[in-house]
């Protein structure tokens, strides 16, 4: 039952994560225009740490880097 709430928490966490993309895309414009090659790769250092923190079964660690590739994602997607 304690591991179904962490998953659950840690869910809602992620999908907070797509408001604040969205938000941070359009206050900061013309960084997200410039720096296109740093959020992809940002998005790709996150998403090897989010498997790094699966397979080590380390919870925390696996939603916080997917939590940093689902801003950075939304992010670069809503230009």
């Amino acid at each position: 039952m304690q591991e179904m709430g962490r998953l659950l928490i840690g869910t809602l966490f992620l999908l907070v994560g797509i408001p604040v993309g969205i938000l941070l895309a359009k206050k900061t414009n013309d960084e997200s225009k410039i720096g296109q090659k740093w959020f992809k790769t940002i998005i790709l250092v996150s998403l090897c740490g989010g498997f790094l923190g699966l397979v080590i079964q380390n919870d925390i660690l696996f939603f916080s880097f997917l939590f940093m590739a689902i801003v950075t994602s939304k992010s670069l997607k809503k230009r």
